[in-house]
């Protein structure tokens, strides 16, 4: 990404992929320096490790709304926008391949990009689990910035009482709160019906010091 993204810090609660099931890495991937935060933009050039994921979740609605395709050419990135179009270059065997992000995730540190199985299947992905990646920004998506309705996911949890405490913390700063199911027996806690992306964008940006891992989302989707 030239201009540089974040892996980002993530909560060590959280699970792996966009709350989403990841084959756990059979090797020790090779080392990769994690790029700086920077807005995305054309260009823009970000390295990291990347996972994949497959069932359960084909199927389920993605965080952009349609429902999860493991079989399309598409993944989950934590900030990028919607419909952004990435090069993605598997660091050890240089195969490549060209994804569009439609899905938030993964939201474990180091890790940047979760693929599908498709697209995991054309970098060499399925076996290891998690391979190192460079990812470069081939066209930008719009966003989905005229969902009327958004939400900022701070976490996936995998027990309740952490669950419920994100929730009272969140209401006790006035927002509205719901809680959404994901696998693994993890639940999401997101604050909802958020007027527009802007102000979602912006809230998550509030909350990152209690909630690193805090993304906007479509109320839509990602169930």
């Amino acid at each position: 990404m030239l201009a540089r993204l974040a892996g980002g810090a993530a909560l060590a609660v959280l699970a792996a992929g966009c709350a989403s099931t990841v084959r756990p890495a059979r090797h020790a991937p090779h080392a990769v320096a994690h790029t700086a935060p920077a807005a995305a933009k054309l260009g823009a050039v970000e390295e990291g490790l990347a996972s994949w994921y497959g069932e359960p979740y084909h199927g389920r609605p993605t965080a952009s709304g349609p429902r999860y395709d493991m079989w399309a050419m598409t993944a989950a990135h934590r900030t990028l926008p919607f419909g952004t179009v990435v090069r993605v270059t598997n660091l050890d065997s240089h195969r490549q391949a060209e994804v569009t992000i439609n899905d938030r995730g993964p939201f474990v540190a180091g890790r940047i990009l979760d693929l599908s199985r498709r697209a995991a299947e054309a970098l060499g992905a399925i076996g290891p689990g998690v391979i190192p990646v460079r990812l470069e920004v081939r066209r930008l998506g719009d966003g989905m910035p005229g969902e009327p309705c958004w939400e900022v996911q701070v976490g996936a949890f995998a027990r309740q009482g952490n669950a419920a405490r994100a929730r009272a913390n969140l209401e006790a700063r006035g927002l509205a709160v719901r809680f959404a199911p994901a696998g693994g027996g993890l639940t999401r806690v997101r604050a909802t019906g958020l007027a527009g992306r802007h102000k979602a964008l912006e809230l998550a940006i509030s909350l990152a010091a209690d909630y690193p891992g805090a993304v906007a989302v479509p109320c839509g989707g990602g169930w």
